[in-house]
């Protein structure tokens, strides 16, 4: 598995819209995305942890590397 790298919130979920999520809705500086029936939720913070960030790749059922790609 590749080191993710540090990035912040929005372009965690730049990455994630180039990959088919669209943001349904936003809850204070967290953000809801979905694609068919998988969601995940992106905290939009400056810079989320590299746990979280991984977290949330497995939430979203996207491999490091298709993430990595989109960047």
């Amino acid at each position: 598995m590749p080191k993710l790298p540090r990035i912040s919130g929005a372009e965690a979920l730049k990455a994630l819209q180039k990959l088919g999520f669209e943001r349904v809705r936003q809850s204070g500086s967290h953000v809801i995305a979905r694609r068919g029936s998988k969601g995940c939720v992106i905290p939009m913070h400056s810079e989320p942890k590299v746990g979280t960030l991984a977290g949330l790749l497995r939430q979203a059922d996207v491999s490091p590397e298709e993430f990595m790609s989109a960047l």
